[in-house]
């Protein structure tokens, strides 16, 4: 008698021949069909930025490294994977190709792998499999005894060193082949401005092509009209006739055989004509607890130290400061000179500290004798340093130290597509962006800086463009430091002579280079037609912020809707409560869509380059929600990227535990923090001909010039974030009519997150005392009136504790609560609670100021589960509490930081930690905690 597994086999073997039998196509006997093409494939896991259904999309590599059509991929596994295909009904196969992933980093060839089909009970192995190949560079053939069945399973295992992967694996039928529908796929939802189109990507697979097949777009729901350039083709465009929200249905069939799939499309109407201008970083002074806190540590602390390793020969990890100019210069010179140190790319926080000491200059000491010791070390050293920066600068104007230090033969030319690794952009866009600060903190008295950066500006713009050549770098700053530079150019100089504008028109050409490559990059679509935030992190926002400059600059509509459509997927499908981006999974950067694990990447320059690029948007379109994003990053993600005493730094900044340290192996992070943070009257105020926009409460005192026609001193009085109570004084040098606009805060920030109770608009509303009832236009409150000096306006913001709840598609957050009270998400640290690994309780929270804790905070209790006190601190504030590791260099050994790179570094590589080293002692703080209720 058989055993009732062997049965179950049979039978199920039994039905599938018969129902395999009734419905095959109509295929030649001999015809080999790859029948991947219309299974599903899915795998025991994925890594983050790589997808299961690159095994199936019928590209040939060209070798184990091209993953330029995407890959499998399970790093950081190295245990026994297994990816596996599903068909809707049973096909008999006996062949397979395998394409293994090798990409020369985290990912190798297996040490072997086995074949396996679900008999109806389990999978098991065929019979007689012959093949099993693991090498690279080609595809892997294996032969087996055929088998019938709607599921086939690769057993993969490592070689226990690196982690597994697949380019393509193919499934041949041995027979007839079953009728199948065709796998169709609509893409990626997005946006669209109306009066300009939609760039539809679809994908339809048939197991054969023939005249029976068809394709049809539709319109299956929205507003208004939808018209398509050719409904019969899976790519195409369309155009939408009114604003809403629209499904789109591409559907295909086959010999009756029909599926279909659904694009979600929102239109919307095109922003502004006019963006609004730039609030110039000058002279200016804060009055706050908090900022003239955080201020202090970062100009007397944190930049010295900066300097100082930049200044240090003696370092085995992240070196390659000054010194590299030094020796540049002298090969410039014809002199005896050294070898560039660092990755290629080091000269970036160069530039980046050299930003940070002119904006850190132009902060009132108010007195403060630390302050003022540590800016007069600051001005002697610009002194010393802009000389050795500038020798390095070629007779041309090009500027990049490993360049010039390199062997000729191995890097003959500037702007080599062979050479896009090598961050020529990115270190001449930090160059150029600390131009533009070294000329406000000197009033234009002083144009070193600002005439090295037009030259270096002009080299390019002769070189590249239509005509000349096109290129684009691996690592965007380039194009959004044009924008900058050729805004800033033309607001000093005037427009007449042309220079802004070209520098202007160079950063777009760099953009729309971008085609061909890879999704870490960005360069795997033109930008036009990029509806999903991918690949790295920090190149992305820089490629997004410089994407929304020029969408604002020449009114694009492509690049618009892409705008908009990679804001919406970040903000509302990738996006961390905390404010910050990247899940980090592999490649320093983003995973598929809700995939938010709290052990995140949210890298320090990520955050940064997510704050300019809200900032763009708010120009763009004069909508105060790009300010409370914006807002929540700068408090929640970047604020807390060093120590309160401006002593360490955090290179990534994961939702449970921070490592901090005095530097890192690939330093790209430790200039960005300060600049930006620095930047106080830019973020804080935004400005039009008629206007100025209030965006951060923030006590200080800031000069707003020429609204109006005059100049106009803003001053404000407030403890915000502590409370919500602010002050504005509005000082025009001259009586004038004009409208302030002051952003009324959203707390509901993404559509990832909801906050209960809700909290919005503003408790009281008064000007020069008496109240008034403002108009709200797009999240800002405005008065318009004839301004004296003197004249105040005074509001109450509500500020209360909020419980927060993750959307349910965020696995990593299921059963859990996070706190906010005002614009600041709180951490629960192990030193303030009995017990932290348990539930909070429903009991309600309390705001409690604590002047005796991290510098004075805005505290929250609650209880816990078990009765004992529960006490949050603002995330910012978070491992303060905990030993650090002086003199340490760390990095992640996993992560290659500069991929594609073909220049060598002198570097020793940094001390083998843990990709979350600071787990290493347990949980010491977290913000997403269990929840009872």
């Amino acid at each position: 008698m058989l055993n009732p597994k062997t049965q179950t086999g049979l039978i199920y073997g039994v039905l599938n021949l018969a129902l395999f039998a009734a419905c095959t196509s109509s295929f030649a006997a001999d015809a080999v069909i790859n029948l991947a093409k219309v299974a599903t494939p899915s795998s025991l896991y994925v890594s983050g930025d790589t997808k299961n259904s690159a095994i199936k999309d019928g590209f040939t590599p060209a070798n184990s490294a091209d993953n330029e059509h995407g890959s499998y991929g399970n790093w950081p596994k190295v245990d026994t994977q297994w990816v596996q295909y599903d068909w809707t009904q049973p096909v008999t196969t006996n062949k397979i190709d395998v394409y293994w992933w090798i990409d020369g980093q985290g990912v190798g060839a297996p040490k072997s792998y086995r074949v396996l089909y679900w008999n109806g009970n389990a999978f098991v192995p065929v019979a007689n499999a012959t093949g099993l190949g693991v090498a690279g560079n080609t595809f892997n053939t294996t032969t087996f005894d055929a088998v019938t069945t709607d599921k086939l399973r690769l057993e993969v295992v490592s070689d226990g060193r690196l982690s597994t992967g697949i380019l393509e694996w193919k499934a041949y039928n041995s027979g007839q082949v079953p009728a199948f529908p065709p796998s169709v796929e609509a893409g990626i939802d997005r946006t669209v401005i109306l009066g300009g189109k939609t760039y539809l990507s679809g994908k339809v697979e048939w197991l054969a092509t023939g005249t029976g097949n068809s394709i049809q777009w539709s319109k299956q729901s929205g507003p208004g009209k939808v018209t398509f350039t050719n409904a019969a083709l899976p790519e195409t465009t369309a155009t939408f006739s009114a604003p809403g929200d629209y499904v789109l249905k591409l559907a295909a069939s086959t010999n009756g055989k029909q599926a279909a799939s659904m694009v979600k499309v929102h239109a919307e109407a095109a922003p502004p004509k006019q963006r609004l201008d730039v609030v110039y970083t000058k002279k200016y002074t804060i009055d706050s607890p908090l900022w003239n806190a955080r201020a202090k540590s970062l100009i007397v602390n944190w930049i010295p130290h900066c300097i100082d390793y930049c200044e240090r020969t003696d370092l085995t990890e992240g070196q390659g400061g000054i010194d590299n100019f030094v020796e540049a210069g002298k090969a410039l010179r014809g002199e005896p000179h050294g070898r560039h140190l660092g990755y290629v790319f080091s000269n970036a926080w160069v530039h980046q500290t050299v930003e940070s000491m002119c904006i850190a200059l132009m902060v009132d000491p108010k007195g403060d004798p630390e302050i003022i010791a540590a800016q007069a070390k600051m001005k002697a050293k610009l002194n010393d340093w802009i000389p050795k920066i500038l020798s390095a600068q070629e007779p041309d104007g090009y500027l990049q130290t490993a360049y010039t230090l390199a062997n000729r033969r191995s890097w003959k030319e500037h702007w080599s597509p062979d050479h896009r690794g090598d961050h020529e952009g990115y270190v001449a866009g930090y160059f150029i962006e600390s131009a533009i600060n070294h000329y406000t903190l000197t009033n234009g008295q002083d144009l070193r800086l600002y005439n090295a950066a037009k030259k270096l500006a002009d080299c390019w713009v002769a070189n590249i463009g239509p005509g000349k050549k096109e290129w684009y770098d691996g690592h965007q700053e380039m194009e959004q430091a044009l924008v900058r530079f050729g805004r800033f150019v033309n607001d000093t100089e005037g427009k007449g002579n042309g220079k802004g504008d070209s520098y202007i028109k160079l950063a777009k050409f760099l953009l729309d280079s971008r085609k061909g490559g890879s999704e870490y990059d960005q360069s795997h679509l033109p930008p036009g037609q990029q509806y999903e935030a991918v690949g790295h992190a920090v190149r992305a926002t820089y490629f997004y912020s410089g994407m929304a400059d020029i969408a604002a600059e020449t009114g694009d509509r492509d690049y618009e809707s892409a705008v908009m459509s990679l804001w919406d997927n970040m903000v509302n499908k990738k996006y961390y409560v905390t404010g910050g981006i990247g899940s980090g999974e592999t490649s320093e950067g983003f995973g598929p869509d809700y995939s938010l694990r709290n052990e995140a990447y949210c890298e320090s320059c990520s955050s940064a380059g997510l704050i300019f690029f809200q900032y763009k948007l708010n120009l763009a379109y004069h909508d105060a929600k790009y300010a409370d994003l914006y807002e929540e990053t700068m408090y929640n993600a970047l604020l807390g990227a060093t120590d309160l005493d401006g002593q360490n730094f955090s290179y990534t900044n994961p939702l449970v535990n921070t490592r901090r340290t005095p530097w890192h192996v690939c330093p790209c992070c430790v200039g960005n923090i300060p600049r930006t943070l620095l930047m106080l009257p830019t973020w804080t105020y935004v400005k039009d001909a008629e206007g100025i926009y209030v965006n951060m409460f923030v006590g200080s005192r800031i000069n707003v010039e020429k609204v109006a026609g005059t100049d106009v001193e803003m001053v404000q009085k407030t403890d915000y974030p502590w409370n919500g109570k602010v002050a504005i004084t509005v000082n025009p040098k001259q009586s004038k009519n004009f409208s302030v606009y002051v952003r009324i805060p959203n707390r509901t920030t993404s559509k990832l997150y909801t906050s209960t109770p809700a909290v919005s608009g503003v408790k009281q509303f008064m000007v020069n005392g008496k109240a008034v009832t403002p108009k709200i236009v797009k999240g800002y409150a405005v008065v318009t009136r004839q301004w004296k000096a003197g004249d105040h306006i005074d509001f109450e913001l509500p500020m209360e504790p909020q419980r927060i709840k993750a959307d349910s598609n965020i696995k990593a957050d299921e059963g859990r609560v996070a706190l906010r009270y005002g614009p600041l998400v709180y951490n629960v640290e192990r030193a303030d609670q009995v017990n932290f690994d348990q539930p909070l309780s429903a009991t309600p929270l309390k705001a409690q100021w604590r002047g005796d804790l991290l510098g004075g905070v805005m505290a929250l209790t609650g209880t816990w589960a078990d009765g004992t006190p529960m006490l949050a601190i603002p995330n910012y504030a978070r491992m303060n509490r905990v030993g650090q590791e002086p003199n340490q260099a760390t990095g992640d050994p996993t992560v290659n930081y500069a991929p594609g790179s073909t220049t060598v570094s002198v570097q020793t590589p940094a001390p083998a930690a843990p990709r979350r080293a600071g787990n290493r002692s347990g949980t010491q703080s977290q913000v997403w905690l269990k929840d009872q209720g």
